[in-house]
């Protein structure tokens, strides 16, 4: 089948490329085999990026060992996560990194006049700024810097890898630097360059994307280049720009507009590994509207068509969201599939080390301490770690996601928010259940790991059946 590339620009690129990696980990319905990230940023130590990164990569390592041939039932991880850039990133100019933005442009050697011309044009702070952890909220920088992006191998290795009926997805946020910048850059490359490999298809492919607006401010620091005060200013000019530019060429087929009124202030930190923030409701909407793009969006469209879905109307502007708040259509799409992930990673953190030496389904298949101390199930563990943290996250943010009682305090069957479990009779109850369902499988086989991920999605599939 074909491939979609989503290309993540800037911090919230990465951020909703965490997201759409843990529902897929979790068995979302995502209607394509393989999904290629991108993640165009400069700054390439940013807390988000490589936390991203390493998620996508303990998933790739997962996916690899898994068969999906049409004889298994099992949805984990079922959506192939290819790599076809190194660390999923396209790199910048090597001076991007180490120049400042006057260096860049080579300012001091300009004639006098083309010196005055970029003193119009720039403030002496843009032309003073390092670029090394991004453009820190200056799309003006961005658009000059980023345009040379096309250039690169990496670029051209997408752009070779490149095949009939693979589409185009574009994350960004419209209130930054690098985002705002790069979402309109890219576009325009995809849609006009003829001199990148297979342009003919790629200026043709049906392309989406969801620009972000905002949904956080940061803390005040006056010696930050940083100022969540210009924000709205900023969102404004970008849209007036993309109404005529982007909707208004219909140079993309799909875009999503998704944002926040409540905001969290997040530290003030300009990049590097500091800029790690918690995960956000937006992000996980804006991960399902690339889905919704993947399952739903298969011709090309004229004009752009504005695609909007999310939550129900919350009463007094509620601060904390539950699953049953989404719309129907999408809390169908991921209710079963978190509450699979949840139940699998619950019975791993707090019971799979005292049963899997006692319960059939882990003896009659060898799947013993060798097994449960290996790679595989490293992964597993690292995975479901970074689930759980992201639940945690949602949970505590502003606006709060909260789908799920994490504390071990809470009977297991309760722990999803405002879901009442069915009642069961018998020696059934809650870790009870999940073996019960897991000693009932049938499946054999050599592959252990198969074997253990097939196990599981049947018999979580069994257990979310019976008590939701």
């Amino acid at each position: 089948m074909s491939k979609v590339y989503v290309f993540g620009i800037g911090g919230t690129g990465s951020r909703v490329l965490r997201s759409l990696t843990l529902l897929l980990a979790s068995g979302v319905d995502c209607g394509n085999d393989t999904i290629v990230p991108i993640i165009i940023d400069p700054d390439a130590s940013g807390g988000d990026l490589t936390r991203t990164v390493s998620l996508m990569r303990c998933y790739s390592d997962i996916r690899k060992q898994l068969v999906f041939d049409g004889t298994s039932q099992n949805e984990f991880f079922k959506t192939e996560i290819d790599q076809v850039v190194p660390g999923f990133q396209l790199p910048l100019d090597n001076k991007v990194q180490t120049l400042k933005f006057q260096d860049y442009m080579g300012v001091s050697s300009m004639t006098s006049n083309n010196q005055c011309l970029m003193s119009m044009l720039f403030s002496d702070k843009n032309l003073s700024a390092n670029m090394n952890v991004g453009f820190k909220g200056n799309p003006n920088i961005g658009s000059v810097v980023l345009n040379q992006f096309s250039q690169s191998e990496d670029f051209k290795a997408f752009a070779n890898n490149f095949q009939q009926g693979d589409r185009i997805f574009i994350i960004s946020s419209i209130f930054g630097g690098t985002g705002a910048s790069g979402f309109p850059l890219l576009l325009k490359t995809l849609r006009s360059n003829t001199n990148i490999p297979n342009f003919a298809l790629i200026n043709n492919a049906i392309i989406g994307g969801i620009t972000v607006l905002p949904y956080f401010n940061v803390k005040q620091d006056n010696s930050s280049e940083i100022d969540s005060t210009t924000f709205i200013s900023k969102t404004k000019s970008a849209l007036a720009y993309y109404d005529k530019n982007i909707s208004g060429n219909n140079s993309i087929d799909a875009l999503y507009y998704v944002a926040d009124d409540i905001n969290n202030a997040y530290d003030n930190h300009e990049g590097g590994g500091n800029q790690k923030n918690d995960a956000h409701m937006v992000e996980l909407i804006s991960a399902l509207a690339i889905i919704d793009f993947v399952n739903n969006i298969n011709n090309r469209i004229n004009p752009t068509i504005h695609k909007e879905f999310g939550i129900k109307d919350l009463q007094n502007g509620a601060n904390d969201v539950i699953l049953s708040d989404f719309a129907k259509g999408t809390e169908d799409i991921i209710k079963d599939s978190l509450i699979s992930m949840f139940l699998f990673a619950k019975y791993n953190n707090n019971c799979l080390e005292k049963q899997y030496e006692h319960q059939p389904w882990a003896i009659d298949r060898k799947l013993d301490r060798a097994f449960f101390r290996g790679s595989f199930y490293k992964n597993i563990e690292m995975i479901q770690t970074d689930f759980f943290a992201w639940l945690g996250e949602l949970s505590s943010n502003k606006r709060k996601l909260t789908m799920f009682e994490l504390g071990d305090d809470c009977e297991l069957f309760k722990s999803v928010k405002d879901y009442s479990p069915k009642k069961s009779f018998g020696f059934t109850k809650n870790y009870a259940l999940i073996d019960k369902c897991l000693n009932k499988q049938v499946q054999s086989g050599t592959n252990k790991e198969q074997l253990y991920i097939n196990l599981f999605y049947s018999a979580l599939k069994e257990v979310v059946s019976l008590k939701f």
